[in-house]
């Protein structure tokens, strides 16, 4: 895809600031991702795949509208290239220091820092993006696209082209899975229908504020009344006849679920019909629609649920439990943890190299097939990345299978995998290249909390499985320009000491 030149505008110096060291290690890693993209030719292949992909939509858009497309001109091409480069500078700066959009726009705002990495600082004016435009800006590309940026990464960080003077190798590979917690409240079936309530009636609200009025109750009693009935199922268990009073108060939230789901139709069709005299726009129209459909999907399974555990006091399966009427393709994911018996949310596998490179990554929309199988996936799209495999592969006893032994001694890995059987541990520890692998091992656990906690944030605040699964990729893209941005700061740091 051709590029045009872009006119450069003036930009202020950064501020030298003193006293502050780590203030001037985050300013130096900043500068070395900025080096890395610039000199590398990731941030150029990253606008130009997102100037083709924006080309194709406006093409299809102009088909299905019955027009000619008209390709874009030089003034037009230059606009959406400095979109994406912006793009990739915001997203990169915000999964390294605040996560939500309002917030990082305010510090964005405030720093002179973050506005010279992510180029919109100016002589005259400073034009922040605000928090929708960051949103648009996470959700621009697909994650194809940030995923081929980080193998592209990898590969030149494996070339030893991105400033270090020796090259991050496939000597060892360590990999573990973890759960990617979503953003819900622990699933209790009660709650649910209140939850259900609370939304029907407040998209209710809204009709009503623009004008669509239809006889019922005020929809604010409606809200009063299930609070009023989840503060008695909470201190029913307190009581001796408490299994009792549960049963007769989620009664009360079943019968009130059905009345506020036949008001919620009513104005649901009434919207239908009515919305032109509104002043909707045709977008919040099908905002709020879509709103209400997806509770009125869910909130009879939601129903038939707590009467199964509550009142026929019946065990219902993982695969069909709902966990929350906003959030799908989330799992009970039992894991025996210290902190969290069982967690709800996505499995994530997770693979890094020795330096803490993380080289193989993926969120799980399905169930977990086991661990040995995301294993030896893994392994495959390392080679596909690299077109080799690495030369050793560590995990602990849940990615060991003596079909995974066999493969990787056929393909020519070294195997630290850590077998589950006591003697043969034992009898493995014996080999120095398997007792440094299994050691070094530990550190991926690590690896993962530095992910899951300082990029990714607890609990991942992206809804939908596409956006969790864009947001990985981000945090992993933001992780690993990180990583390397410190070796090589570890590595003009030995320089000057030698030098001294």
């Amino acid at each position: 895809m051709k590029m045009v030149a872009e006119a450069m505008e003036l930009r202020r110096e950064l501020p030298v600031v003193i006293g502050n060291v780590d203030y001037q290690e985050f300013q130096g890693r900043l500068e070395h991702i900025d080096d890395v993209l610039r000199t590398s030719g990731l941030e150029t292949d990253f606008v130009q795949q997102g100037l083709k992909r924006y080309e194709e939509r406006s093409e299809r858009e102009a088909e299905q509208r019955g027009e000619r497309y008209c390709a874009l001109g030089g003034r037009d091409r230059a606009r959406v290239q400095k979109m994406f480069r912006q793009a990739l500078r915001c997203n990169l700066a915000r999964w390294l220091t605040e996560k939500e959009y309002r917030a990082f726009s305010r510090r964005l705002a405030e720093s002179v820092l973050l506005q010279w990495f992510c180029q919109i600082e100016r002589i005259d004016a400073v034009q922040v993006p605000s928090k929708s435009t960051l949103e648009r800006y996470d959700k621009l590309v697909p994650e194809s696209d940030v995923r081929e940026l980080i193998n592209r990464l990898n590969q030149l960080a494996a070339g030893g082209k991105v400033g270090l003077e020796e090259k991050l190798g496939l000597e060892a590979y360590f990999s573990d899975a973890t759960c990617v917690k979503a953003a819900i409240h622990f699933p209790v079936d009660w709650v649910l229908l209140r939850d259900g309530v609370r939304t029907l009636m407040k998209a209710v609200l809204v009709i009503r504020r623009h004008g669509l009025k239809r006889r019922m109750p005020e929809p604010e009693g409606f809200l009063r009344q299930i609070n009023r009935l989840a503060m008695e199922m909470t201190q029913s268990r307190r009581r001796p006849d408490s299994r009792k009073k549960r049963k007769q108060v989620l009664r009360k939230m079943k019968r009130l679920s059905r009345v506020v789901m036949a008001h919620a139709q009513r104005y649901r069709q009434a919207l239908v019909q009515g919305w032109p005299q509104t002043d909707l726009k045709e977008g919040d129209v099908r905002q709020i629609l879509k709103r209400i459909d997806a509770i009125l999907a869910q909130l009879p399974a939601a129903i038939r649920q707590a009467h199964e555990r509550i009142i026929g006091e019946r065990k219902v399966a993982n695969a069909d439990k709902l966990l929350s009427l906003y959030e799908r393709e989330l799992h009970v994911i039992v894991r025996g943890k210290a902190d969290a018996e069982v967690e709800f949310g996505n499995t994530l596998w997770l693979g890094e190299q020795s330096e803490g490179l993380i080289i193989d990554w993926k969120l799980l929309r399905d169930q977990s097939p086991g661990d040995t199988k995301l294993f030896r996936e893994s392994m495959e799209r390392i080679q596909r990345v690299f077109a080799r495999y690495p030369q050793s592969a560590a995990g602990d006893r849940g990615l060991w299978s003596l079909g995974n032994e066999r493969w990787l001694e056929r393909v020519g890995v070294y195997s630290a995998l850590c077998p589950r059987s006591v003697a043969q541990l034992r009898e493995r520890m014996q080999e120095p290249r398997f007792s440094v692998l299994q050691k070094r091992r530990a550190q991926t656990e690590g690896r993962i909390g530095i992910l899951k906690n300082a990029f990714l944030g607890r609990p991942l605040r992206s809804k939908g499985f596409e956006h969790r699964e864009l947001a990985v990729a981000w945090a992993v893209l933001a992780h690993n320009l990180w990583l390397l941005a410190g070796l090589c700061a570890d590595q003009e740091q030995e320089q000057k000491k030698k030098a001294a």
